[in-house]
């Protein structure tokens, strides 16, 4: 590879590291990209040593100026494209290059969808040893996407500061807590937007000081904005860091005015230093304590702090994947591990004997109990606690899962949960994950006694590196 700088040793290098590394932190090297990290940075090798070129893709020759290194690998900064991928595309946003939300803006769509289900298959084969190809593969389809990739999100949550003594109020850069002031997030649903803008333009006017993470002083420290796509309902909440807001009800009366479909103003007071968004006491300052939105013909109820999938044209794709590898006919009982509002479980429940929902959270069962009624589903049960405590329980009282569903965090499945999956066999096991590697991890867990037939690959987040999976697998005979 041609090296186009004098190599010169970086400030966290030995002489012994500089001797053995093909690169050292500020040289500038010419490298052949080969493919995309699980986070979308390209990947190249110098004399078998590893770079990942952030910006960069499948394809190129890029110039890259090297600015950390570790014993078998190291990060670029992407200086030029020496020769473009055909996949290249420029990216709409002006922002794209300093904020760290969309990292794969300037990668054509359909090859971030051919991208993601890549991640997905190299997952399975590297961490959970299974076969692509042959009898017994896994099946692994391609990225369900969007018709129209943009303007998806449901959810803003904007961390507000100061700057040159003016308040700003925008996502972070990649890796950092610095704010990048925006006006326009083009993956955000324009109601999120004018929300934002209404209420750092009145937070400014009326003097209301933003908060200063590193002083731990000011009073807004973020705005959140929730819209129900299907109903138009827009929620403000405020977080603060005391309960005194300076000029409160010109405050809610400017944002009634200037906020087209607001119906729900609450306040969060987080007192804390904290990267946590949301303190523990919530209330409401003018309208509902809540939104109402749809998940094809299911009702929910949205509170300020509740779970609620930001993309909710993929959540209704992503559900009926489920409810189709249920393979539910009305005689099923299903277990829901993992249910938080019930937005699962109440979409099983349309073709399902009896659901049964487990959450470690209060909050969030109180809610899916609240939406069960909502829709007026009989035919669920919901009860927090761990769900490896809970479902032992129910097995005690003769309930039988024909069908478990699981939708963990990204860590995955407790193990103690993927022990008690076993124990219960059920003749299906749905799993969605929005973590392949964790979900291979599992899934080689459960293999003991399932075989993994297929996965579907859902497009959750585009222009992210994010994606969402279906899973289903089958008891063996």
């Amino acid at each position: 590879m041609g090296k186009t700088a004098k190599k010169r040793r970086g400030p966290q290098q030995n002489p012994k590291t500089e001797l053995e590394l093909p690169v050292q932190v500020g040289q500038t090297v010419e490298v052949e990209i080969t493919g995309l990290n699980h986070e979308g940075a390209g990947v190249g090798r110098i004399e078998g040593y590893t770079l990942f070129v952030k910006g960069a893709l499948a394809g190129e020759r890029v110039r890259a100026c090297v600015d950390h290194v570790k014993k078998s690998y190291g990060f670029a900064t992407l200086v030029e494209v020496l020769e473009k991928s055909a996949s290249r595309t420029l990216p709409p946003c002006p922002l794209f290059d300093r904020c760290g939300g969309c990292s794969l803006q300037h990668l054509a769509y359909e090859e971030q969808l051919r991208h993601k289900r890549q991640i997905v298959m190299d997952n399975l084969q590297r961490i959970g040893g299974f076969s692509l190809e042959g009898e017994g593969a896994v099946v692994v389809h391609p990225t369900l996407g969007m018709r129209d990739p943009w303007r998806y999100r449901n959810k803003a949550q904007v961390p507000i500061g100061e700057e040159n003594g003016a308040l700003v109020g925008g996502f972070y850069a990649e890796k950092s807590h610095e704010i990048i002031d925006m006006d326009e997030c083009l993956i955000q649903h324009p109601a999120n937007d004018e929300a934002v803008a209404a209420v750092k333009r009145l937070a400014a006017e009326l003097n209301i000081p933003p908060y200063d993470e590193q002083r731990h002083t000011g009073l807004l420290r973020h705005v959140v904005a929730k819209v129900g796509a299907k109903t138009g309902e827009v929620m403000v909440v405020l977080v603060t860091t005391g309960e005194e807001i300076p000029q409160r009800e010109r405050l809610v009366a400017a944002i009634r005015e200037q906020v087209p479909g607001v119906t729900s103003i609450v306040q969060n007071i987080n007192p804390d230093r904290t990267n946590v968004i949301f303190g523990k006491k919530t209330v409401t300052l003018w309208g509902s304590g809540v939104i109402y939105d749809y998940i094809g013909p299911i009702k929910f109820a949205i509170s300020p702090r509740s779970f609620y999938q930001v993309n909710p044209a993929q959540t209704e794709v992503l559900y009926n994947k489920t409810l189709e590898y249920a393979g539910a006919t009305g005689t099923e009982t299903v277990i829901d591990a993992y249910c938080g509002i019930g937005t699962i479980s109440l979409f099983l429940a349309q073709k399902s004997r009896h659901v049964y929902g487990v959450e470690i959270v209060p909050e969030a069962i109180a809610d899916a109990k609240r939406n069960a009624a909502l829709n007026g589903i009989e035919n669920v049960t919901f009860e927090a606690g761990a769900a490896e405590v809970v479902i032992p329980a129910w097995k005690e009282q003769g309930i039988r899962a024909d069908v478990i569903v699981v939708d963990p965090p990204r860590k995955g499945c407790d193990e103690a949960l993927l022990k008690t999956i076993l124990e219960m066999e059920p003749k299906r096991v749905v799993y969605v994950s929005c973590n392949p590697s964790t979900l291979a991890r599992d899934l080689k867990v459960l293999a003991e006694k399932y075989a993994v037939k297929e996965v579907q690959p859902v497009d959750m987040f585009p222009h992210t590196s994010h994606v969402e999976c279906c899973a289903l697998l089958i008891g063996k005979l």
